[in-house]
C-alpha cells in the first residue's frame, strides 16, 4: 500500500515508542497491534486531510477472541473484516471526556507536539487501561454495569447488546437473565428492524445452550 507523506512521518515518530511497548505497526490497517493470548490490543490512527491542516483521531481498544468468535456469527459485519473486529474501542477524546476531539496538525512542529501528547497519554492512561481491558471480568463491567445506558466503549450500540450478553454468559454473570430483558428493550429502542430482533433471539437461544468447554 502507498502511505501519504503525513502517515510516513507520523509512523516514523511513533513506531519506536509503540515498538518499545510490544505494539507492532500494521500500516495497511493504520494501527499498532499487540497480540495477546486472548486476542489483541490496538491503537488506530485515522487522519483526515484538509487544505491547511490534518485532523488526527486516535482510537484504542482490544479484541477478545472468545467473544468475537461467537459475536461474528450473529452480526452483519462483512466477512473480510470479522477477524479484525474490536470487542471494545474508544477514542482518546471520548476517554478524556472531550467529545469529537481530534488533534489538529498544520506543520511539522504540530506533528511532533501531537506525538508527544499521544505518548504521554498512553504512558499515563492508555497502556494501563488496555492491559486489563479485554479480560472477561473487565469487559463484563464495562459493557454490563449500566445496561440501560449507552456504552462509551463501542460505537455501535446494537452490537453492544450482543457482545454484552456474550460476555455476561462467558463470565457467569449472575444477572444474565436480567441482561437479556434489558438488551431486548435497548434493541427495540435502537432499531425497529424485526430481523435484528429475531437475530438477537437466536443469540439468546445459542447462549442458553452454550458450554465454554
Amino acid at each position: 500500500m502507498t502511505l501519504t507523506p503525513f502517515e510516513t512521518n507520523l509512523y516514523q515518530l511513533l513506531t519506536p515508542f509503540f515498538d518499545g511497548h510490544g505494539y507492532a505497526l500494521i500500516p495497511e490497517k493504520k494501527q499498532y497491534r499487540h497480540q495477546t493470548p486472548q486476542g489483541f490490543l490496538n491503537v488506530i490512527l485515522s487522519p483526515s486531510f484538509y487544505d491547511s491542516e490534518t485532523l488526527l483521531e486516535v482510537n484504542f481498544g482490544c479484541r477478545n477472541q472468545q467473544v468475537e468468535q461467537i459475536a461474528q456469527q450473529f452480526l452483519n459485519n462483512l466477512v473480510d473484516f470479522r477477524s479484525d473486529a474490536n470487542t471494545l474501542i474508544i477514542s482518546i477524546g471520548k476517554f478524556t471526556e472531550r467529545l469529537y476531539f481530534r488533534y489538529k496538525i498544520g506543520s511539522p512542529a504540530d506533528l511532533a507536539a501531537v506525538c508527544d501528547e499521544i505518548r504521554v497519554f498512553f504512558d499515563t492512561y492508555g497502556f494501563a487501561f488496555l492491559q486489563d481491558a479485554c479480560s472477561l471480568p473487565t469487559l463484563d463491567r464495562l459493557f454490563n454495569e449500566q445496561a440501560n445506558q449507552p456504552c462509551p466503549y463501542v460505537y455501535n450500540q446494537a452490537h453492544r447488546c450482543y457482545k454484552g450478553l456474550i460476555v455476561a454468559r462467558l463470565n457467569h454473570n449472575p444477572h444474565f437473565d436480567g441482561l437479556i430483558d434489558a438488551y431486548r428493550h435497548v434493541l427495540v429502542r435502537q432499531t425497529q428492524n424485526p430481523y435484528e430482533q429475531m437475530n438477537f433471539e437466536r443469540l439468546i437461544a445459542y447462549l442458553n445452550h452454550y458450554s465454554a468447554n
